[in-house]
């Protein structure tokens, strides 16, 4: 979760319950408005680790598997990765192992939020 969202949802925890409603009308509104936009995947696309992948190849890849993950939240530990990688000389390889890792795991982080935030609603 990045800190606007961070920020709209500690607002929104201390809207009474009318409030929260109201918030949730007027911001289906504004989606509402918006240009129609193509739908992210909510799953992986489960794309194929090719033999030899190169680090930045992995990146890309998973990036493209997890589409639906706010690259910014990543790019710390990526970018961690890639520089034990390029400049102490970890195999790429076992690089490419921890990225999967960290990439499942944001994700999972995103559908446990979601979850909570559907459950908030009821």
């Amino acid at each position: 979760m990045n800190k606007h969202e961070k920020s709209l949802l500690n607002l929104f925890r201390q809207l009474t319950p009318e409030s929260r409603e109201n918030l949730k009308l007027y911001a289906e509104f504004l989606l509402g408005r918006q240009p129609q936009q193509a739908a992210v995947p909510q799953q992986p696309l489960d794309l194929p680790r090719p033999d030899n992948e190169t680090v930045i190849g992995a990146i890309k890849r998973l990036s493209a598997n997890y589409p639906m993950l706010n690259k910014d939240n990543l790019l710390h530990e990526t970018s961690g990765l890639m520089t034990r990688h390029m400049l102490h000389g970890q195999d790429a390889s076992e690089v490419i192992d921890e990225l999967e890792i960290i990439f499942r795991k944001h994700y999972d982080k995103l559908c446990a939020e979601e979850k909570s935030l559907d459950s908030a609603k009821d």
